[in-house]
């Protein structure tokens, strides 16, 4: 896997989003290295730009990251290497759009509901993963993790409107 790293540059755009800025060359959780970095620009999109335009950012990010994810995968010989943490980007960002106030609280919890289903990858995040390939393939088991995640937060959101 090292060797893989490797085959990484960053002053190449394509794998400098694709590892999270760097966050993903973590030695260790690199997946969840990647969520965490991706909080403080979620951040400043969200309190710079109005809803619909991180929406619309968003669903670009998840459009590109097919194509950046996909060269970088290529670059790298590895499918989804773990460094690869754009689409822990998208989820995560998709993720904390859902929650109800900005505030550590929920943005914790928007946290560890994404990094459970990014991780355990419960079916059919799972069957996705493993069925579809390609730079789609590495963002799609992302995106269905943050829905999963979306619907724990409104849930929640639902039956603890004072957190």
């Amino acid at each position: 896997m090292t060797d893989a790293k490797s085959r990484l540059n960053l002053s190449n755009p394509w794998h400098l989003l694709a590892t999270g800025f760097g966050s993903g060359l973590s030695p260790i959780i690199p997946g969840t290295m990647g969520s965490l970095a991706a909080i403080p620009f979620w951040l400043l999109m969200y309190w710079l730009l109005p809803v619909w335009l991180c929406w619309l950012i968003i669903l670009l990010g998840f459009a590109v990251g097919i194509v950046i994810c996909q060269r970088t995968s290529d670059d790298m010989q590895v499918h989804d290497h773990g460094s690869i943490v754009w689409d822990e980007f998208i989820g995560m960002w998709m993720t904390l759009m859902a929650i109800p106030l900005v505030n550590w609280q929920w943005v914790l919890i928007a946290f560890v509901l994404f990094r459970f289903f990014d991780m355990l990858k419960p079916w059919p995040i799972g069957w996705f993963d493993r069925q579809v390939g390609g730079g789609f393939g590495i963002m799609l088991d992302d995106i269905i993790a943050a829905i999963f995640a979306i619907a724990i937060v409104a849930a929640l959101a639902h039956w603890l409107p004072a957190l």
